[in-house]
């Protein structure tokens, strides 16, 4: 009788998640789950150097202690319980977006959801005018950083293209502003962390490219841009070591299917076609089977992946390889009523929601000798 390899990965899966076996030949792994997650506006109370002045108690938003720890309450949930269906442990790494300072983060992991987690955190401030920034959290029980470095995206106003009558003007607080002086347009910086992750040296890079404000073929080059510096960074990585297992996340405000994607980066939907210093998307296989992380005007697309370097998909379990990838869609996270009834339960002026996106993970498997 023919056995589907799924169900025996599966079985040696829950063979070491729950402490038991069935078979004494059965093989055991080490599971970690890799996550990322757009906050949606993580900001606190306080008036800082950034332009914060709508996320204040005075401000539009409204913005009060109250929804403050309610959207940290949110935030603590999701993350606490992202890919526990196979793994009992929270997140070894998560990589976030818009999120204001280092101190919104130091209150997350201080949460008493996230706070026996053990999370550290990595965290630079960005040139972006919003003020709103990536960081990585990490398990420090698995994960030790051993170099970390943030990567300016340097784009400028005359790079835009240009918009016809069929470009979505797509209504956005993430607006693409330029610098007076150079014209320069001002994003976040992509994050690179090098690791140890339980003794294996891995490479992060957390992204959140530039907005698709001005319409999606307007802006369509600085997202370019962004995948060719994404490109850059691995291609740097490769040389130093052809090895090099990498795991580039974030949110990319392109689909899978984009040219910044596709063409610039160079991510496969099959891992066949990965060759050497090549890079695997799953997602895009999830969007061709019509899953979303977000919606707009009723049509969903994915923007948050998570891609992996050619190491990461070798056939043999050795070392930390990639095992299943997954959109976090739980009913919770998810609108139940109005104009927005299905989408992704964001922040509204009269309560704070979780994100308008859904959070994304993939799983990292090593075999246990």
């Amino acid at each position: 009788m023919r056995v589907n390899k799924t169900v025996v990965l599966l079985t040696a899966l829950l063979s070491i998640t729950f402490g038991f076996s069935q078979k004494k030949d059965a093989k055991k792994y080490q599971i970690h789950t890799v996550a990322f997650y757009n906050f949606e506006n993580l900001f606190d109370t306080i008036n800082g150097p950034n332009n914060d002045e709508e996320w204040l108690p005075t401000g539009t938003q409204n913005w009060t202690g109250k929804k403050y720890k309610k959207k940290l309450d949110n935030l603590s949930k999701v993350l606490t319980e992202i890919g526990t269906g196979e793994n009992p442990n929270s997140p070894t790494l998560i990589g976030g977006c818009e999120i204001e300072n280092r101190s919104v983060l130091e209150d997350l992991v201080k949460h008493p959801k996230m706070i026996n987690k053990g999370y550290g955190i990595i965290h630079f401030d960005s040139p972006d005018k919003r003020g709103i920034d990536v960081a990585l959290l990490y398990q420090k029980k698995h994960f030790v950083p051993t170099s970390y470095v943030n990567v300016p995206l340097l784009i400028y106003k005359n790079q835009e293209g240009k918009a016809d009558k069929k470009d979505k003007e797509e209504v956005t607080d993430d607006v693409i502003s330029t610098a007076t002086t150079d014209d320069r347009v001002y994003t976040r910086d992509q994050l690179l962390v090098t690791g140890f992750l339980d003794g294996e040296e891995i490479n992060i890079i957390v992204n959140h490219w530039p907005s698709r404000s001005g319409g999606e073929k307007k802006s369509s080059p600085f997202r370019e841009a962004a995948g060719a510096l994404n490109r850059k960074i691995i291609d740097s990585l490769f040389k130093i070591n052809p090895n090099a297992k990498v795991i580039t996340m974030g949110d990319l405000n392109d689909g899978s299917y984009n040219k910044s994607v596709k063409v610039e980066l160079g991510a496969k939907r099959k891992k066949e076609e990965v060759g050497q210093g090549g890079i695997f998307n799953p997602f895009e296989q999830m969007a061709k089977d019509g899953n979303g992380t977000l919606a707009y005007r009723d049509s969903w697309d994915i923007f948050d992946q998570i891609m992996v370097s050619e190491p990461l998909i070798r056939k043999d379990f050795s070392s930390f390889r990639y095992w299943k990838a997954g959109i976090f869609n739980k009913d919770y996270l998810i609108q139940t009523t109005g104009q927005y009834k299905g989408y992704p339960l964001r922040n509204s002026l009269s309560e704070p929601g979780f994100s308008d996106h859904f959070p994304v993970y993939v799983y990292l498997l090593k075999e246990i000798k």
